[in-house]
């Protein structure tokens, strides 16, 4: 395996997945050679215990690793993570391990490829909005079937099964959890799937899962309450975040090597103290992110709840990558808002980041809540009618000026 010191924690490379990271960008599409290289380096096992045929990474282990893929490829780096990471820990948590070890071991051995259904067309962090119901078969042989649509999905495309969250149609006298975890065949009659372009993390597999009828085995639905669940979803949130980083550092690097090459006025452009200040402030946003990545990291692999770490690290880390990129691209002048430089890209995925996986202004709010603040109270107000913005200016509105044309 290809090493390369980071710190003091050693970290597998991906140097063939760097060098196509600009064609993996231009093509939408991950290369074969990249997932070799991720199996191949033992990646997608290192989040999990050797009990269920992981190598029981520590969480510092864990966060070089990921910082290292993320580097290499962004896109490779969240399909791989949301499905040997973040996938597989749900399935190893909720599920059974004499009925699902096989697919567990699909998901580590990179055999099978996973997505986590939860966002719908309607809504992303709002799950009370969700309609995706699991319901009986009907049928003598038993069984469930699982309706709806799941939307803005990573690899969703190419995923072989879906972890999705649906509510759950309950019997009478059925007393149990309202949601549950669905493990979906995308393999079946009843799965329809779809593309959907993106600004960033453009060889990511992204898109949209619609289920008429599929079926899911008795085995395969899992209930689980919804705030339980929410802890497992974690996960997510430290993964968007540890690329973040990543997508940061990059930039940094790329800003490094240019300001020293480029000469502007007569001097490199490192030696003009605008172009240092940035860079200063772009490497200590950096290592502050990467330091709580390791902390939340730690808590959450020693099984101890980083909820509110990895929440406050979620809000810095995507929000810290979009000033370092917006700084590496102005350090690149005109070369860096070119389509195909690096930092251009950098610029894109780092944006994605900062959606993904939980809005970073929700997160705010659970943050807060959890400081004893309580929740955020909505009273439904008209703010506009009484000052008068709320009237369409004179002049604007096609049916005003059709009645003074009359």
């Amino acid at each position: 395996m290809n090493v390369h010191r980071h710190g003091t924690d050693a970290a597998p490379t991906f140097p063939g997945t760097a060098a196509r990271a600009a064609e993996t960008d231009l093509t939408a599409r991950i290369p074969a050679q990249n997932w070799k290289e991720v199996v191949d380096s033992g990646y997608l096992r290192l989040f999990h215990p050797p009990t269920v045929g992981g190598t029981g990474a520590d969480g510092a282990a864990q966060v070089a690793a990921m910082e290292s893929l993320a580097r290499a490829c962004p896109s490779t780096y969240w399909s791989a993570t949301v499905s040997a990471l973040l996938c597989a820990n749900l399935i190893s948590t909720y599920g059974d391990l004499r009925v699902h070890g096989q697919l567990l071991e699909g998901l580590l051995s990179g055999r099978l490829l996973a997505a986590f259904a939860v966002v719908e067309t309607t809504a992303g962090s709002d799950a009370g909005t969700y309609t995706t119901t699991v319901r009986p078969a009907g049928e003598p042989d038993g069984g469930f079937v699982i309706d709806g649509e799941k939307s803005r999905i990573t690899n969703a495309p190419d995923a072989d099964v879906a972890v999705a969250l649906a509510r759950r149609e309950k019997a009478a006298g059925d007393d149990g959890p309202d949601w549950c975890l669905a493990f979906v065949d995308l393999r079946q009659p009843g799965v329809r799937r779809y593309d959907i372009p993106r600004m960033g993390l453009r060889g990511m597999p992204w898109g949209g899962l619609v289920f008429s009828d599929a079926r899911v085995s008795a085995q395969d639905v899992v209930p689980v309450p919804l705030d339980e669940l929410s802890e497992g979803m974690t996960w997510g949130w430290l993964l968007v975040s540890v690329a973040a980083v990543a997508v940061a550092e990059s930039a940094l690097t790329a800003s490094v090597r240019h300001a020293g090459e480029r000469v502007s006025f007569g001097r490199p452009l490192a030696h003009m103290e605008g172009v240092q200040a940035q860079i200063a402030q772009s490497r200590a946003q950096i290592d502050a992110a990467r330091l709580l990545a390791r902390r939340a990291a730690g808590e959450r692999a020693a099984g101890r709840s980083a909820r509110s770490l990895i929440a406050m690290l979620k809000i810095y880390a995507t929000e810290m990558a979009v000033d370092v990129t917006a700084r590496a691209v102005q350090i690149h002048g005109a070369s860096g808002v070119t389509q195909g430089h690096e930092v251009e890209r950098l610029y894109r995925d780092a944006q994605m980041n900062v959606i993904g996986a939980f809005a970073s202004n929700r997160l705010r709010e659970q943050v807060a809540e959890g400081m004893g603040l309580g929740p955020a109270v909505y009273e439904p107000f008209d703010w506009l009618r009484p000052s008068g913005l709320g009237d369409a200016a004179v002049g604007l509105d096609a049916s005003d000026m059709s009645a003074e044309a009359a």
